[in-house]
């Protein structure tokens, strides 16, 4: 895996949503169309190109299990403020 070390600044959308530069698509096999995880850290966002769902799906449960989660049930979040969650 290549590492880059440079900072870019880059610009938040309005809705939200900024443009992962060239060089770091293409370092990190990010791809239009493609998947990615984000995570949240203490001291900010970590985000990694992933080469299919199912390596979502299995990152997700290797997660669910080191922080001792449960599987999710359809209907789980219909009363959850997202926003009030992310906060905390």
């Amino acid at each position: 895996m290549v590492i880059l070390v440079v900072k870019l600044k880059v610009k938040v959308g309005p809705k939200g949503q900024v443009v992962i530069p060239k060089v770091l698509r293409e370092a990190y096999s990010i791809k239009e169309g493609g998947y990615v995880i984000m995570e949240p850290l203490e001291d900010g966002l970590m985000l990694r190109g992933v080469e299919s769902p199912e390596e979502i799906i299995k990152w997700v449960r290797e997660r669910r299990k080191r922080i001792g989660g449960r599987e999710a049930r359809l209907g789980d979040l219909a009363e959850v403020d997202l926003e009030e969650e992310f906060e905390a």
